[in-house]
Protein backbone atom coordinates (compact mmCIF):
# COMPACT_ATOMS: atom_id res chain seq x y z
CA UNK A 1 0.00 0.00 0.00
CA UNK A 2 2.82 2.41 0.84
CA UNK A 3 4.69 1.81 -2.42
CA UNK A 4 1.48 2.27 -4.40
CA UNK A 5 0.84 5.50 -2.49
CA UNK A 6 4.25 6.85 -3.51
CA UNK A 7 3.60 5.85 -7.10
CA UNK A 8 0.16 7.44 -7.32
CA UNK A 9 1.22 10.61 -5.52
CA UNK A 10 4.45 10.79 -7.54
CA UNK A 11 6.22 11.48 -4.26
CA UNK A 12 9.95 11.08 -3.68
CA UNK A 13 10.41 8.87 -0.62
CA UNK A 14 13.26 11.12 0.52
CA UNK A 15 10.70 13.81 1.39
CA UNK A 16 8.98 11.68 4.06
CA UNK A 17 9.87 12.78 7.60
CA UNK A 18 8.16 10.11 9.71
CA UNK A 19 5.87 7.07 9.54
CA UNK A 20 3.11 5.86 11.84
CA UNK A 21 1.37 2.53 11.30
CA UNK A 22 -1.16 0.52 13.25
CA UNK A 23 -1.02 -3.21 13.87
CA UNK A 24 -2.89 -5.31 16.41
CA UNK A 25 -1.47 -8.84 16.11
CA UNK A 26 2.22 -8.09 15.69
CA UNK A 27 4.76 -10.64 14.52
CA UNK A 28 7.46 -11.39 17.12
CA UNK A 29 9.92 -11.37 14.21
CA UNK A 30 9.08 -7.77 13.25
CA UNK A 31 7.22 -6.10 16.13
CA UNK A 32 7.68 -2.56 14.76
CA UNK A 33 5.94 -2.85 11.39
CA UNK A 34 6.28 0.86 10.66
CA UNK A 35 10.06 0.72 10.87
CA UNK A 36 10.15 -2.21 8.46
CA UNK A 37 8.09 -0.19 5.98
CA UNK A 38 10.40 2.80 6.35
CA UNK A 39 13.35 0.54 5.49
CA UNK A 40 11.95 -0.28 2.05
CA UNK A 41 14.36 0.72 -0.74
CA UNK A 42 12.06 3.58 -1.78
CA UNK A 43 13.04 5.47 1.39
CA UNK A 44 16.24 6.62 3.05
CA UNK A 45 17.10 4.46 6.03
CA UNK A 46 16.91 7.40 8.41
CA UNK A 47 13.12 7.83 8.68
CA UNK A 48 11.84 7.40 12.27
CA UNK A 49 8.83 5.11 12.44
CA UNK A 50 6.57 3.74 15.15
CA UNK A 51 3.80 1.14 15.30
CA UNK A 52 0.75 1.82 17.46
CA UNK A 53 -2.00 -0.43 18.77
CA UNK A 54 -5.47 0.84 19.65
CA UNK A 55 -7.10 -2.39 18.49
CA UNK A 56 -9.51 -1.77 15.60
CA UNK A 57 -8.77 1.98 15.69
CA UNK A 58 -5.00 1.52 15.33
CA UNK A 59 -4.69 3.06 11.86
CA UNK A 60 -6.94 5.93 12.95
CA UNK A 61 -4.63 6.54 15.88
CA UNK A 62 -1.63 6.45 13.53
CA UNK A 63 -3.27 9.09 11.32
CA UNK A 64 -4.06 11.18 14.40
CA UNK A 65 -0.48 10.99 15.65
CA UNK A 66 0.84 11.95 12.22
CA UNK A 67 -1.49 14.96 12.26
CA UNK A 68 -0.23 15.95 15.70
CA UNK A 69 3.42 15.82 14.65
CA UNK A 70 2.69 18.04 11.67
CA UNK A 71 0.62 20.46 13.76
CA UNK A 72 3.43 20.73 16.31
CA UNK A 73 5.86 21.57 13.53
CA UNK A 74 7.91 18.41 14.08
CA UNK A 75 7.26 17.06 10.57
CA UNK A 76 6.10 18.27 7.16
CA UNK A 77 5.40 15.01 5.31
CA UNK A 78 4.21 11.86 7.10
CA UNK A 79 2.83 8.52 5.93
CA UNK A 80 0.36 6.79 8.24
CA UNK A 81 -1.86 3.74 8.02
CA UNK A 82 -1.76 0.16 9.15
CA UNK A 83 -1.68 -3.50 8.24
CA UNK A 84 -2.81 -6.89 9.47
CA UNK A 85 -2.19 -10.44 8.31
CA UNK A 86 -4.78 -12.51 10.11
CA UNK A 87 -3.99 -15.52 7.92
CA UNK A 88 -0.50 -15.65 9.43
CA UNK A 89 -0.80 -14.87 13.12
CA UNK A 90 1.68 -15.93 15.81
CA UNK A 91 0.69 -19.21 17.46
CA UNK A 92 1.21 -19.82 21.18
CA UNK A 93 2.32 -23.08 22.73
CA UNK A 94 1.01 -24.48 25.99
CA UNK A 95 2.58 -23.24 29.20
CA UNK A 96 3.96 -26.72 29.93
CA UNK A 97 5.70 -26.93 26.55
CA UNK A 98 7.14 -23.44 26.94
CA UNK A 99 8.47 -24.27 30.41
CA UNK A 100 10.17 -27.41 29.09
CA UNK A 101 11.83 -25.48 26.25
CA UNK A 102 13.06 -22.77 28.61
CA UNK A 103 14.45 -25.35 31.01
CA UNK A 104 16.13 -27.24 28.14
CA UNK A 105 17.76 -24.04 26.90
CA UNK A 106 19.34 -23.61 30.34
CA UNK A 107 20.54 -27.21 30.61
CA UNK A 108 24.29 -27.44 31.16
CA UNK A 109 24.77 -30.89 29.60
CA UNK A 110 23.40 -32.70 26.57
CA UNK A 111 22.07 -35.50 28.77
CA UNK A 112 20.10 -33.04 30.89
CA UNK A 113 18.70 -31.37 27.76
CA UNK A 114 17.61 -34.73 26.31
CA UNK A 115 15.98 -35.72 29.62
CA UNK A 116 13.93 -32.53 29.67
CA UNK A 117 12.86 -32.75 26.02
CA UNK A 118 11.80 -36.36 26.58
CA UNK A 119 9.04 -35.03 28.84
CA UNK A 120 7.24 -33.48 25.85
CA UNK A 121 3.93 -35.23 25.11
CA UNK A 122 1.90 -35.00 21.87
CA UNK A 123 -0.76 -32.89 23.61
CA UNK A 124 1.94 -30.34 24.46
CA UNK A 125 2.44 -29.65 20.75
CA UNK A 126 -1.14 -28.54 20.19
CA UNK A 127 -1.05 -24.73 19.77
CA UNK A 128 -3.22 -22.49 21.91
CA UNK A 129 -6.02 -21.15 19.73
CA UNK A 130 -6.08 -17.33 19.79
CA UNK A 131 -9.38 -15.77 20.80
CA UNK A 132 -10.63 -12.25 20.09
CA UNK A 133 -11.60 -11.87 23.72
CA UNK A 134 -11.33 -9.14 26.33
CA UNK A 135 -8.54 -9.93 28.80
CA UNK A 136 -10.50 -8.12 31.53
CA UNK A 137 -13.77 -9.99 31.05
CA UNK A 138 -13.11 -13.02 28.84
CA UNK A 139 -15.97 -11.91 26.60
CA UNK A 140 -15.39 -12.07 22.85
CA UNK A 141 -16.46 -9.27 20.54
CA UNK A 142 -19.07 -11.57 19.03
CA UNK A 143 -20.55 -12.31 22.44
CA UNK A 144 -20.63 -8.60 23.16
CA UNK A 145 -22.35 -7.95 19.83
CA UNK A 146 -24.99 -10.50 20.84
CA UNK A 147 -25.43 -8.81 24.20
CA UNK A 148 -25.80 -5.41 22.55
CA UNK A 149 -28.42 -6.75 20.16
CA UNK A 150 -30.47 -8.03 23.10
CA UNK A 151 -30.06 -4.90 25.26
CA UNK A 152 -30.93 -2.51 22.43
CA UNK A 153 -33.61 -4.60 20.76
CA UNK A 154 -31.74 -5.01 17.46
CA UNK A 155 -33.52 -7.79 15.58
CA UNK A 156 -32.00 -10.44 13.34
CA UNK A 157 -33.87 -9.00 10.36
CA UNK A 158 -32.53 -5.49 11.01
CA UNK A 159 -28.99 -6.85 11.20
CA UNK A 160 -29.36 -8.86 8.02
CA UNK A 161 -30.86 -5.90 6.17
CA UNK A 162 -27.93 -3.72 7.19
CA UNK A 163 -25.46 -6.40 6.10
CA UNK A 164 -27.24 -6.75 2.76
CA UNK A 165 -26.98 -2.99 2.29
CA UNK A 166 -23.23 -3.15 2.95
CA UNK A 167 -22.72 -5.79 0.27
CA UNK A 168 -24.94 -4.06 -2.27
CA UNK A 169 -23.19 -0.70 -1.85
CA UNK A 170 -19.72 -2.26 -1.91
CA UNK A 171 -20.65 -4.16 -5.07
CA UNK A 172 -21.91 -0.94 -6.67
CA UNK A 173 -18.70 0.85 -5.67
CA UNK A 174 -16.67 -1.95 -7.22
CA UNK A 175 -18.69 -2.02 -10.42
CA UNK A 176 -18.46 1.73 -11.04
CA UNK A 177 -14.76 1.78 -10.20
CA UNK A 178 -14.80 4.03 -7.13
CA UNK A 179 -13.55 1.34 -4.76
CA UNK A 180 -11.10 -0.03 -7.30
CA UNK A 181 -9.42 3.38 -7.47
CA UNK A 182 -8.46 2.98 -3.81
CA UNK A 183 -7.06 -0.54 -4.06
CA UNK A 184 -3.36 -1.26 -4.54
CA UNK A 185 -2.97 -4.39 -6.71
CA UNK A 186 -1.37 -7.37 -4.97
CA UNK A 187 0.77 -9.35 -7.40
CA UNK A 188 0.91 -13.12 -7.05
CA UNK A 189 3.80 -15.43 -7.99
CA UNK A 190 1.87 -16.73 -10.99
CA UNK A 191 1.94 -13.28 -12.53
CA UNK A 192 -1.68 -12.43 -11.79
CA UNK A 193 -2.86 -9.54 -9.63
CA UNK A 194 -5.59 -9.23 -7.03
CA UNK A 195 -7.38 -5.94 -7.71
CA UNK A 196 -10.66 -6.27 -5.81
CA UNK A 197 -11.98 -7.66 -2.53
CA UNK A 198 -13.37 -11.18 -2.82
CA UNK A 199 -15.65 -10.88 0.21
CA UNK A 200 -18.14 -8.60 -1.55
CA UNK A 201 -21.25 -10.57 -2.47
CA UNK A 202 -23.39 -8.58 -4.85
CA UNK A 203 -25.71 -11.53 -5.42
CA UNK A 204 -26.53 -12.30 -1.79
CA UNK A 205 -30.11 -11.98 -0.54
CA UNK A 206 -31.97 -11.69 2.73
CA UNK A 207 -33.18 -15.25 2.21
CA UNK A 208 -29.62 -16.55 1.98
CA UNK A 209 -28.62 -14.60 5.08
CA UNK A 210 -31.64 -15.83 7.01
CA UNK A 211 -30.50 -19.41 6.42
CA UNK A 212 -27.28 -18.98 8.40
CA UNK A 213 -27.13 -20.13 12.00
CA UNK A 214 -26.08 -17.86 14.90
CA UNK A 215 -22.40 -18.14 15.79
CA UNK A 216 -22.11 -16.95 19.38
CA UNK A 217 -25.47 -17.90 20.89
CA UNK A 218 -26.54 -21.08 19.15
CA UNK A 219 -30.09 -21.16 20.56
CA UNK A 220 -31.26 -17.56 20.78
CA UNK A 221 -28.59 -15.54 18.99
CA UNK A 222 -28.91 -13.18 16.04
CA UNK A 223 -25.26 -12.56 15.09
CA UNK A 224 -24.19 -14.67 12.12
CA UNK A 225 -21.31 -14.85 9.68
CA UNK A 226 -23.42 -12.74 7.31
CA UNK A 227 -24.03 -9.76 9.60
CA UNK A 228 -20.51 -9.63 11.09
CA UNK A 229 -17.30 -8.45 9.46
CA UNK A 230 -14.96 -11.19 8.20
CA UNK A 231 -11.38 -11.21 9.45
CA UNK A 232 -9.06 -10.51 6.53
CA UNK A 233 -5.56 -9.47 5.51
CA UNK A 234 -4.97 -5.93 4.36
CA UNK A 235 -2.91 -2.77 4.48
CA UNK A 236 -3.59 0.94 4.12
CA UNK A 237 -1.46 4.05 3.70
CA UNK A 238 -2.42 7.72 3.96
CA UNK A 239 -0.26 10.70 2.97
CA UNK A 240 -0.38 13.70 5.31
CA UNK A 241 1.36 17.04 4.81
CA UNK A 242 1.46 20.48 6.29
CA UNK A 243 -0.29 23.16 4.25
CA UNK A 244 3.07 24.71 3.48
CA UNK A 245 4.59 21.42 2.29
CA UNK A 246 1.58 20.56 0.14
CA UNK A 247 1.66 23.97 -1.50
CA UNK A 248 5.39 23.94 -2.18
CA UNK A 249 5.21 20.43 -3.67
CA UNK A 250 2.18 21.22 -5.82
CA UNK A 251 -0.40 19.04 -4.05
CA UNK A 252 -4.08 19.87 -3.58
CA UNK A 253 -5.29 18.26 -0.32
CA UNK A 254 -8.27 15.92 -0.53
CA UNK A 255 -9.28 16.98 2.98
CA UNK A 256 -8.06 18.51 6.22
CA UNK A 257 -8.29 16.95 9.68
CA UNK A 258 -10.61 19.26 11.59
CA UNK A 259 -10.65 17.31 14.86
CA UNK A 260 -10.50 13.87 16.40
CA UNK A 261 -11.41 12.32 19.73
CA UNK A 262 -11.20 9.05 21.62
CA UNK A 263 -13.38 7.63 24.37
CA UNK A 264 -13.65 4.49 26.46
CA UNK A 265 -16.43 2.63 28.25
CA UNK A 266 -16.40 -0.22 30.74
CA UNK A 267 -15.66 -3.38 28.68
CA UNK A 268 -18.02 -5.31 30.93
CA UNK A 269 -20.94 -3.15 29.81
CA UNK A 270 -21.59 -2.65 26.07
CA UNK A 271 -18.10 -3.21 24.71
CA UNK A 272 -18.59 -1.66 21.26
CA UNK A 273 -20.40 1.56 22.23
CA UNK A 274 -17.26 3.70 22.28
CA UNK A 275 -18.22 5.66 19.11
CA UNK A 276 -21.39 6.94 20.79
CA UNK A 277 -19.13 8.78 23.23
CA UNK A 278 -16.24 9.69 20.91
CA UNK A 279 -18.36 11.18 18.11
CA UNK A 280 -19.97 14.01 20.14
CA UNK A 281 -16.51 14.92 21.50
CA UNK A 282 -15.06 15.13 17.99
CA UNK A 283 -18.01 17.19 16.74
CA UNK A 284 -17.68 19.58 19.68
CA UNK A 285 -13.95 19.99 19.07
CA UNK A 286 -14.66 20.64 15.39
CA UNK A 287 -17.26 23.25 16.32
CA UNK A 288 -19.95 21.68 14.16
CA UNK A 289 -23.21 19.79 14.63
CA UNK A 290 -24.16 16.37 13.28
CA UNK A 291 -26.54 17.96 10.77
CA UNK A 292 -23.56 19.65 9.07
CA UNK A 293 -22.00 16.30 8.15
CA UNK A 294 -22.24 15.49 4.46
CA UNK A 295 -20.82 11.96 4.72
CA UNK A 296 -20.26 9.45 7.52
CA UNK A 297 -17.99 6.39 7.50
CA UNK A 298 -18.66 4.05 10.44
CA UNK A 299 -16.68 0.87 10.96
CA UNK A 300 -19.00 -2.13 10.62
CA UNK A 301 -17.62 -4.63 13.13
CA UNK A 302 -21.10 -6.13 13.53
CA UNK A 303 -24.47 -4.95 12.27
CA UNK A 304 -25.76 -5.03 15.86
CA UNK A 305 -22.87 -2.78 16.95
CA UNK A 306 -23.41 -0.13 14.31
CA UNK A 307 -27.19 -0.16 14.73
CA UNK A 308 -26.81 0.15 18.51
CA UNK A 309 -24.55 3.19 18.11
CA UNK A 310 -26.92 4.78 15.59
CA UNK A 311 -29.76 4.21 18.05
CA UNK A 312 -27.71 6.03 20.70
CA UNK A 313 -26.89 8.93 18.36
CA UNK A 314 -30.58 9.47 17.64
CA UNK A 315 -31.89 9.12 21.21
CA UNK A 316 -32.47 12.21 23.35
CA UNK A 317 -32.97 10.01 26.41
CA UNK A 318 -29.64 8.27 25.81
CA UNK A 319 -27.88 11.63 25.39
CA UNK A 320 -29.38 12.93 28.64
CA UNK A 321 -28.43 9.81 30.59
CA UNK A 322 -24.93 9.20 29.20
CA UNK A 323 -23.71 12.54 27.87
CA UNK A 324 -25.56 15.06 30.02
CA UNK A 325 -26.99 16.66 26.88
CA UNK A 326 -30.52 17.93 26.42
CA UNK A 327 -30.60 16.95 22.73
CA UNK A 328 -29.61 13.87 20.79
CA UNK A 329 -26.29 13.77 18.95
CA UNK A 330 -28.09 13.70 15.62
CA UNK A 331 -30.22 11.72 13.20
CA UNK A 332 -28.48 9.55 10.64
CA UNK A 333 -29.11 10.26 6.97
CA UNK A 334 -28.89 6.81 5.40
CA UNK A 335 -28.08 8.32 2.01
CA UNK A 336 -24.76 9.58 3.40
CA UNK A 337 -23.76 6.64 5.64
CA UNK A 338 -21.14 4.15 4.39
CA UNK A 339 -22.03 4.97 0.81
CA UNK A 340 -19.72 2.27 -0.60
CA UNK A 341 -20.48 -0.38 1.98
CA UNK A 342 -18.19 -1.16 4.85
CA UNK A 343 -16.32 -3.77 6.84
CA UNK A 344 -19.13 -6.33 6.71
CA UNK A 345 -18.64 -6.58 2.95
CA UNK A 346 -15.01 -5.52 2.58
CA UNK A 347 -13.54 -7.30 5.60
CA UNK A 348 -11.74 -6.10 8.70
CA UNK A 349 -7.94 -6.34 8.85
CA UNK A 350 -7.68 -4.88 12.36
CA UNK A 351 -4.69 -2.60 11.94
CA UNK A 352 -5.60 -1.37 8.44
CA UNK A 353 -9.33 -0.59 8.59
CA UNK A 354 -8.94 2.94 9.93
CA UNK A 355 -6.78 3.88 6.97
CA UNK A 356 -9.35 2.50 4.55
CA UNK A 357 -12.10 4.53 6.22
CA UNK A 358 -9.98 7.69 5.94
CA UNK A 359 -9.17 7.11 2.27
CA UNK A 360 -12.76 6.30 1.31
CA UNK A 361 -14.21 9.28 3.15
CA UNK A 362 -11.70 11.78 1.75
CA UNK A 363 -12.16 10.56 -1.83
CA UNK A 364 -15.94 10.54 -1.62
CA UNK A 365 -15.98 14.00 -0.04
CA UNK A 366 -14.10 15.24 -3.09
CA UNK A 367 -16.47 13.51 -5.52
CA UNK A 368 -19.55 14.94 -3.82
CA UNK A 369 -18.01 18.30 -2.90
CA UNK A 370 -18.89 17.76 0.77
CA UNK A 371 -17.48 20.14 3.37
CA UNK A 372 -17.55 17.92 6.49
CA UNK A 373 -17.25 14.17 6.91
CA UNK A 374 -17.04 11.89 9.95
CA UNK A 375 -15.19 8.66 10.71
CA UNK A 376 -16.10 6.51 13.71
CA UNK A 377 -14.62 3.23 14.90
CA UNK A 378 -15.32 0.91 17.82
CA UNK A 379 -12.37 -0.95 19.30
CA UNK A 380 -11.44 -3.67 21.76
CA UNK A 381 -11.24 -2.58 25.36
CA UNK A 382 -14.45 -0.56 25.11
CA UNK A 383 -12.74 2.20 23.13
CA UNK A 384 -14.09 4.47 20.43
CA UNK A 385 -12.46 6.80 17.92
CA UNK A 386 -13.96 9.62 15.86
CA UNK A 387 -12.45 12.07 13.39
CA UNK A 388 -13.92 14.99 11.45
CA UNK A 389 -12.52 15.75 8.00
CA UNK A 390 -13.04 19.05 6.20
CA UNK A 391 -12.69 20.20 2.60
CA UNK A 392 -11.63 23.81 2.09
Amino acid sequence: ATIELLHRAELDGKLVDEMYFGQVVASPLAPNLAREVSLLPQFPRTIPAVTVNRACASANTAVGQAHDQITLGHARVVIAGGAESLSDIPMLHSRRFSDILVAASKAKTLAERVRLLAQVRPRDLVPVTPAIAEPSTGETMGQSAEKMAKINGITREAQDRFALRSHQLAFAGTQDGRLLQEIAPVYLPAGTAVTSDNGVRGDTTLEKMAGLKPVFDKRYGTVTAANASPLTDGGSAVLLMSDEAAGSLGYQPLAYIRSYAVAAVDPADQLLMGPAYAVPKALERAGIAWKELGLVEMHEAFASQILSNIQAFESREWAERHLGRSESVGEVNWDTLNVMGGSIALGHPFGATGGRLTITLANEMRRRDVQFGLISVCAQGGMGFAMVLERR
